[in-house]
This record gives C-alpha cells, sequence and structure tokens, in this order.
C-alpha cells in the first residue's frame, strides 16, 4: 500500500518503522524544512535517538504530496495541530479515502474529539484510530506490543491491520471510536496524578489505588459521551492506562512528578517548552466538557485544580481515602 503519515515526532517515525518492515510505501509530512533537512541526513528522529528511518521513506514538506492518491493517511501530530492540518489536507483528501488516528486529546477550543474534527473537514465515512499501550521505542525495537483499533467501517480496520499487524504488533478491533478516542486522551490526565503521587514520595501501593478508582471514572467518562464503557478494558482503556501511569519514560508521568516534587514554576515551564504534555491540555478541554454535560467527575475536578489553579498536589492523598 502507498501510506501517506501526518507527523515526524517519535510516534509517527516508529510507525513508520512497522509499514516499512511490511514492505509499504511510506512518506512523511512535516511543515519544517529544517525538520526534513534533518530527517534526511540523520534518518532519525531527535525525539527517537538510535531509531533508523528506513531509506525508502520520503520526508516531504509538501502536505499534498503526503496524502494524494494514498490507500491509507496517518494523523500523527499533536491533538492541538490537528484542525489546522485538516484545514490543509480538506481539499486534497478524496470522498472516500481512509484515515488513523495515532494522536490522542480532545480539542481545548471546541471539546470536540479528534474523529470529529476530522469529519468537521473531511467528507468520509473511513475514519479510525489507534490507541493503546504503546511507546514509540518499544515499537520501534519490535517488542511485542498490542493497540486496540477503532473505527465504523470494516474497510479501514482491514487497511490498518494490513498496515500494521505482524508477528510484534497485534491489534484488537473495535466499532467503539469515542470510547477508545475517550481512554486514550483521558489516561493522559490520569497520569499525570500518577507521577504527582510519586513525587509526593508515596510508594507503588499508592499508585495502584489511583489506576484503580480512575478505572472506574474512565468507564463513567465513557458513558457520559456515549461510547462503550466496556472499552476500559481494552488495550486502549486499562492498558495504556497501566502503562503511562506507572512508565518514567511517560512524559505525563514526569509532568505530574515534577508538580509532585513541587518544583519552581520556571521548571515546568522549560519542562513544557521541550516535552508536549497531552495530559496538561487535555484536563483543560475534558473539564469543560464534563462541566457542559453536568457531570460529575472528583478526580478530573482535582488535577484541573492541581495544574490550573495551584491547589496543594497533596489533595491527591486525601481524595483517595475518602472517595466513596
Amino acid at each position: 500500500m502507498k501510506i501517506g503519515i501526518l507527523g515526524t515526532g517519535a510516534y509517527g517515525v516508529a510507525l513508520s518503522t512497522v509499514m516499512t518492515n511490511n514492505n509499504h510505501e511510506v512518506t512523511m509530512w512535516t511543515k519544517f524544512e529544517d525538520e526534513k533537512r534533518f530527517l534526511e541526513i540523520t534518518k532519525q528522529a531527535k525525539t527517537l535517538p538510535g531509531v533508523k528511518i528506513d531509506d525508502t521513506v520520503k520526508i516531504t514538506t509538501d502536505i499534498k504530496e503526503c496524502v494524494e492518491n494514498k490507500d491509507l493517511i496517518f494523523i500523527a501530530i499533536p491533538a492541538a495541530f490537528v484542525n489546522e492540518t485538516c484545514e490543509l489536507i480538506k481539499n486534497l483528501v478524496r470522498e472516500n479515502d481512509h484515515l488513523c488516528i495515532a494522536s490522542k486529546g480532545i480539542e481545548q477550543e471546541t471539546g470536540l474529539f479528534l474523529n470529529e474534527i476530522i469529519k468537521k473537514h473531511i467528507d468520509t465515512p473511513h475514519i479510525a484510530v489507534i490507541s493503546g499501550p504503546t511507546f514509540a521505542i518499544d515499537i520501534a525495537s519490535k517488542n511485542p506490543c498490542a493497540l486496540t483499533l477503532a473505527s465504523a467501517s470494516s474497510d479501514t480496520i482491514q487497511r490498518v491491520e494490513h498496515a500494521l499487524k505482524n508477528n510484534y504488533l497485534k491489534l484488537r478491533s473495535t466499532d467503539d471510536v469515542i470510547g477508545v478516542e475517550t481512554c486514550g486522551a483521558i489516561k493522559n490526565v490520569i497520569a499525570i496524578a500518577s507521577g504527582i503521587i510519586h513525587g509526593l514520595g508515596a510508594n507503588d501501593s499508592t499508585r495502584a489505588m489511583l489506576i484503580t478508582e480512575a478505572l472506574h471514572d474512565m468507564k463513567t467518562i465513557i458513558d457520559v459521551f456515549d461510547g462503550d464503557p466496556k472499552t476500559v478494558l481494552s488495550y486502549a482503556g486499562f492498558g495504556d492506562l497501566l502503562l503511562t501511569c506507572t512508565s518514567f519514560k511517560s512524559r505525563n508521568f514526569t509532568y505530574g512528578e515534577l508538580i509532585g516534587e513541587n518544583v519552581k514554576e520556571k521548571k515546568l515551564e522549560k519542562y513544557l517548552k521541550e516535552n508536549t504534555v497531552e495530559g496538561l491540555y487535555t484536563v483543560k478541554s475534558i473539564y469543560k466538557l464534563l462541566k457542559d454535560k453536568k457531570a460529575n467527575v472528583p478526580i478530573i475536578d482535582l488535577i484541573y485544580n492541581i495544574c490550573m489553579k495551584k491547589e496543594s498536589p497533596e489533595t491527591l492523598f486525601t481524595f483517595l481515602v475518602e472517595k466513596i
């Protein structure tokens, strides 16, 4: 297949290694000319050192070249930039083109999930989303990994499986797109809380307590958005939550850890400048969405208050013990 990947970050590069391993023709797009030159010269992403981009992969700053006449298009850019990228491709993508979202999050300004942003710009029923416990380096290193693949289109599911499925990457499919997107977004928020707990010096038992409580809350949130609550038990749900809340590789976890350690604001700002922390972006969106729907999810309120209103991180301990 001919595949386009919008985004040349760590996850996009990791996915490209799977696709080239599966003998597909891959074109990757970046909007930055200097990044294009770097990737072409070094054959590796700055955020994924040591992982080689296959020589057959074409890097371009021409978005038309990346999306036109492709059998499948992956969106692997931060959630904050999905809307403007869809603006760029809406007149280039054909009515029945197939798109797969590899990004996680909810748009702040509108409260739209990423599949809803795509539908706003592009008239196609062939939209999928992948999500699960997979760090980019682990995929690129060919460690056994698994993803949940969601789409209402059986044809799109088949194409994504053909692109990615092999002897080290497993995909399990569902039609619950909104449930998978909800899990992918919320787990980043909970990972910040997990990092806070670790930064405060708590042990693994307390983190396990948080993860257990968070599973129940994720189930509630999925139901609020009319997804299938059972999706919380998928790779996109419990699998990704467990990974992100327990690994020091997680940027969301690390950001929370800094909050728990009570570092100076300048250090937090420096970390945000150098790293994409999707959970911080998402907590603003999900907090507003839940308020609009008059849904009561106290753990989201608490994480929002700690991150945005600078409430004491130690209130997490009191919350976990007293939560009904």
